[in-house]
């Protein structure tokens, strides 16, 4: 895939390959597989080492799984109900210092940083992942009956590559790795920002 992404400088392919594709096919995904994402998630950096991110999943054709379709917006739950598991990303927006509880500024930021590690350890296994946040939030909190100090970030599809047939035709067209900014639109040197 990396023919059809050309870098600017250049970037292992892991991170070149990697893309979020609808299609999925229909597979079951093993606990070893799975749990080996979670591993490779639970080593990201985090500020303090507080390790504020926290995984629900469910698996394809298990007891909870129309529960964690309904997490997801209408648009969404059109093509992730093919994925194999539907992992659910929180960060927990406290930490604990000093045996006193305080806010956790780079909660999201780190939660992203672990996903982003699961999604490529995913690749590299030959598994695909795409996240969403078109979910419903709310009924996420209600159905894990999450505490206060416990934020919803994301939904991750996890699945093998399927057929782009299998998608609504509208979504067949945009089956296909994006390409990305410029570095000269997201990366500035010193003083000189500007969007």
């Amino acid at each position: 895939m990396s023919q059809a992404r050309i870098t600017e400088y250049p970037a292992d392919k892991q991170f070149v390959d990697r893309w979020s594709p609808r299609a999925f096919a229909d597979a079951s995904i093993d606990d070893q597989t799975l749990f080996t994402l979670f591993e490779a998630a639970r080593w990201a950096p985090s500020a303090y080492n507080v390790q504020p991110w926290r995984f629900t999943y469910s698996k394809k054709g298990s007891g909870s799984w129309d529960t964690y379709l309904e997490f997801l917006n209408d648009f969404n739950r059109s093509w992730a109900s093919k994925a194999s598991a539907l992992i659910v990303v929180l960060s927990k927006t406290v930490a604990v210092t000093q045996q006193a509880e305080v806010e956790n500024p780079s909660h999201s930021f780190d939660a992203g940083a672990a996903w982003g590690e699961l999604a490529l350890q995913a690749e590299l296994l030959g598994w695909s992942t795409h996240g969403m946040t078109g979910i419903i939030k709310e009924r996420i909190r209600e159905a894990l009956a999450l505490p206060d100090n416990i934020e919803v970030q994301a939904v991750i599809a996890v699945g093998k590559r399927g057929d782009k047939s299998s998608l609504p035709e509208g979504l067949q067209g945009k089956e296909a790795p994006s390409d990305r900014r410029p570095l000269k639109e997201t990366v500035f040197e010193g003083l000189s920002f500007k969007e």
